[in-house]
């Protein structure tokens, strides 16, 4: 019995196609060439998911300084279909989470999030972390969720800002 391995990956020259793909695959929407410029220069904020050797995933971010604040900002965060509920959208958030940590001067984390017709809303970090509000924003389109996080270090929570988007 062989235990599958997922690992990610640097996004580069050579394997930007494979993102790109990926993209079209599993977003409703089209990225421009700016945004795989970008996203070959983002370093430890862009990477490949692999799932055996073969991508089946990815996590694009970008660092926010808007509204006076530090915040980290998921781009793109998805998975293949078939490659779904094996752990692969974890081990990116993890990514993510562990890269805000080692930072250590974020304010918080948000993403958009497409939510279909009778989709249920889940927390796209996992365990441990829980919603603990969902607050309608000005536009009919998106709401915030809270997500917190138990701390690695103590009894302390943080609490990451996510934007889901309504379409």
């Amino acid at each position: 019995m062989t235990r599958s391995k997922i690992e990610l990956g640097d996004v580069t020259p050579h394997n930007i196609k494979q993102l790109k793909l990926l993209n079209q695959v599993v977003f409703p929407v089209s990225y421009n060439e700016k945004f795989y410029k970008d996203v070959l220069e983002a370093g430890e904020l862009a990477k490949l998911a692999y799932y055996n050797d073969i991508v089946v995933g990815a996590v694009c971010c970008r660092v926010d300084t808007s509204e006076n604040s530090r915040r980290l900002y998921i781009m793109t965060l998805g998975c293949l279909y078939p490659y779904r509920r094996l752990g692969i959208g974890t081990v990116m958030v993890q990514h993510v989470l562990n890269y805000v940590s080692d930072d250590g001067n974020f304010d918080s984390i948000f993403l958009r999030k497409y939510v279909y017709t009778g989709a249920k809303l889940r927390n796209p970090c996992g365990k441990p972390g829980n919603i603990s509000s969902v607050t309608n924003t000005p536009s009919d389109r998106s709401f915030l969720a809270n997500i917190t996080e138990s701390s690695r270090h103590g009894s302390n929570s943080n609490v990451y800002e996510n934007h889901f988007d309504r379409r």
